[in-house]
Parts: C-alpha cells; sequence; structure tokens
C-alpha cells in the first residue's frame, strides 16, 4: 500500500527518490501539519519572510509548507529546503490552490488580495491578517494585533517602535519566542557554480569584491542615490586598497548603471537575466552598498557585509545579524514612507558619505582579518 501522507507522494507518478512507494521506504517523510503561508509583495519583503520559516518547523514538526506569492517573488523561493510547494496568483496556481486545504495558514499581507487567496482554500486556524464582514483588514489572532496597530500609526512605527521586522512577524504569528532566525535562500549547484567562476572574472587577484546595487523599486523611487553621488562614492573608494567595485541592478538600471561606470574602473554587471541571476552576481560579491531595497535582502540572505542607507524608510526594521550597518540620512523628515516628494534637498542628498566610507572600511577590515574565507560556505543557506 502506497504511503498517502508521505511528503514526496504525487498519486501519480513516482517522487524520484524511491522504486517503490510503500511504508518501508527510506525516504519516507510523514507530513503533521500542513501550513500556508500568503506573502505575495514586496519582493525584498517576501525574502526577509522566509525568516519565519524555522520558528513554523519547531512549532509544527513534520510541517508541509505551501507558499503563495505573486511573479516574479516566486523566483526569491526556488530550491527553499523549507518550502514544499511554490504556488503564484496565477490562474492555473490558483486552480491548484483550490484544491487544497491546509491546517494552518499565515497571511503576512494585509491587503484584500491576500485575503483573496485566503478564501480560494480552507484552514482550520488563521494567523495574521484577514478582511471582516465590512471588507477591512483586520487581526487573525491577538498577537497580530501589535504589527496591525504599527500600520495604522506613522508616530509607532517611526519612532516608538523598535523590533525588527523578522521580531514582529513571528509575535504576530504566534511561533514561540523570538531566536533571531537568518532568511532562507538556497542557491542549487549550477548557481553556485556561477558564483564561483563570477567571482574568479571579477577578481583574479583576491581583492575584496564591493558591489554597488544602485537602484530600488518604483515604489518609492527615493531609496537611491543619484548617478552624481554614485559616481563621487566609486570615486572615494577608489583610495581603499585590493577591492573590485560592482554595479549590481535590475533592467530599470541598466542604462543608469553605464552612466554611473563611465570611464571608472567598475564592472559593469549584467542586469537583464532575472532574479536567479542577480542572487548570484550578489553571492559573487563580499560587501553590499545599497539601499533599502531588494538588493539590501539580498545581501542579508547572502550573508553579506552590508552598508545600507536609509531616508524615507525605518532603519530599525532591519537586522543585519552583526554583518553591516545602518547609515541613516540627516534629514529632519525621515522616516515617512512617502512615495511622492518634491522636497530640495532630498533625503538622499542627505546622506554623509564619510558615513558610508567609514562603515564600508569597518566591513573590509571584518573581511580582511576573519580567519573565514571571503565568500560564504557552500550551500548558500543563511545563517547568523
Amino acid at each position: 500500500m502506497s504511503e498517502l501522507n508521505c511528503r514526496h507522494f504525487t498519486g501519480y507518478k513516482p517522487c524520484g527518490l524511491s522504486e517503490n512507494c510503500t511504508p518501508q521506504c527510506s525516504q519516507r517523510s510523514l507530513v503533521k501539519t500542513r501550513i500556508l503561508v500568503v506573502h505575495l509583495e514586496a519582493l525584498g519583503a517576501v525574502l526577509r519572510t522566509t525568516s519565519i520559516l524555522p520558528a513554523i518547523v519547531r512549532k509544527y514538526p513534520g510541517a508541509h509548507i505551501t507558499w503563495v506569492t505573486q511573479k516574479p517573488a516566486d523566483q526569491l523561493l526556488k530550491n527553499n529546503p523549507l518550502i514544499d510547494r511554490i504556488l503564484t496568483t496565477e490562474r492555473d496556481d490558483l486552480l491548484t490552490l483550490g484544491a487544497l486545504s491546509f491546517d494552518v495558514a499565515f497571511c503576512v499581507d494585509k491587503s484584500l488580495k491576500a485575503s483573496g487567496v485566503l478564501k480560494l482554500t480552507t484552514s482550520k486556524q488563521v494567523f495574521g491578517f484577514v478582511v471582516n464582514k465590512n471588507g477591512v483588514i483586520v487581526p487573525a489572532n491577538i498577537q497580530a494585533e501589535e504589527l496591525w496597530q504599527l500600520g495604522l500609526s506613522n508616530h509607532k512605527k517611526f519612532f516608538v517602535n523598535k523590533k525588527p521586522e523578522t521580531q514582529l512577524l513571528v509575535e504576530a504569528f504566534n511561533l514561540g519566542p523570538f531566536q533571531r532566525d537568518p532568511y532562507v535562500l538556497g542557491l542549487d549547484e549550477n548557481e553556485q557554480q556561477h558564483v564561483r567562476h563570477r567571482r574568479l572574472e571579477w577578481s583574479s587577484n583576491s581583492e575584496v569584491i564591493v558591489g554597488i546595487n544602485t537602484g530600488c523599486s518604483p515604489t518609492i523611487p527615493y531609496k537611491k542615490f543619484t548617478v552624481e553621488f554614485h559616481r563621487h562614492l566609486i570615486s572615494r573608494m577608489l583610495d581603499f586598497p585590493k577591492i573590485k567595485i560592482v554595479l549590481l541592478g535590475g533592467p530599470e538600471d541598466t542604462e543608469r548603471n553605464s552612466q554611473i561606470a563611465y570611464k571608472l574602473p567598475v564592472v559593469n554587471s549584467l542586469t537583464t537575466r532575472g532574479l536567479r541571476d542577480g542572487l548570484c552576481s550578489v553571492a559573487a560579491c563580499d560587501l553590499i552598498i545599497t539601499g533599502d531595497s531588494l538588493g539590501m535582502h539580498m545581501g542579508i540572505a547572502l550573508k553579506k557585509w552590508v552598508v545600507a542607507w536609509f531616508g524615507p524608510t525605518c532603519a530599525h526594521e532591519i537586522d543585519f545579524y552583526q554583518r553591516g550597518e545602518a547609515i541613516l540620512t540627516r534629514s529632519s523628515c525621515s522616516p515617512c514612507w512617502r512615495r511622492s516628494c518634491h522636497k530640495n534637498p532630498m533625503c538622499y542628498d542627505l546622506v554623509a558619505i564619510d558615513d558610508l566610507m567609514q562603515a564600508v572600511a569597518k566591513g573590509i577590515n571584518c573581511l580582511t582579518s576573519s580567519s573565514k574565507p571571503l565568500l560564504s560556505g557552500t550551500s548558500f543557506l543563511a545563517s547568523p
């Protein structure tokens, strides 16, 4: 008799781990709790929320985890060792979701769309956020009240709260004592090979590879420096011995990076090959300079030394795990979370370049004085 409750059982073909599906199979892994995570956006936030996975597994041993997100965030979850099934909001995936049921669901997004995804399936227990009969987002459980209230008060969010978002999520989902679990991110062997080749291509003399993530999402476009500021920063950084500077970014940064790189001795990395290739580029670096963006979360997930500057957003919400520093703008109106602003000077104009240089120097010193190799280990799974 086949083992119907094995996490590898498909019901229509061999799982690929064993030739015979029986209770005696050495690869058998029985599912005790079926878990749903709904987190649709934004990209960096989805990557950060992978930090709740170890806590879920501790509270629910034998958990089978399904994660629903929007494209292209699913690419950031690919190869994750703690996620059993990744679904998107595409039609076919939502049809699949409608065939499933769960013991526990965690809804991260405070949005009607995410609550709509929950409505397509059944869950015995829901943590996080749901929509009430009036179409209003409310906490699904009492522990989520604090995180809900922070979203309703700029004063509490900006000045009262001192907890990182990773802690707020664990507490909101009632996942036990906060243990400061890392992001969980996996690169497969082919991707790890790309990382090794990229390092050799960029740095043949064992320099410290400093990646500068130059862009950000269009949601809050003020989380990136000007072209002129980037060029000035690079010119200053060229005084550091034995470093190689690489420009990072997405397709929207291609032309801008060319302007930044003009007549400067930097590597202008390819920016049009997708998120997984972007992860490889970040993984090939030792130190990342970035705004509060996806590039920052990639650097944290891949255990890089991260120097991140903050203007519109809240630095205290980010945990660098003792591998980086936050540089705050000197603008008096920060943080604000505004999506539109026309002040002069802007918050990015009021980031002190000397503060950035000191944080980069500290990171280089930590990296070069460490007995560990600059390139993180072979598993590429984030850990403190």
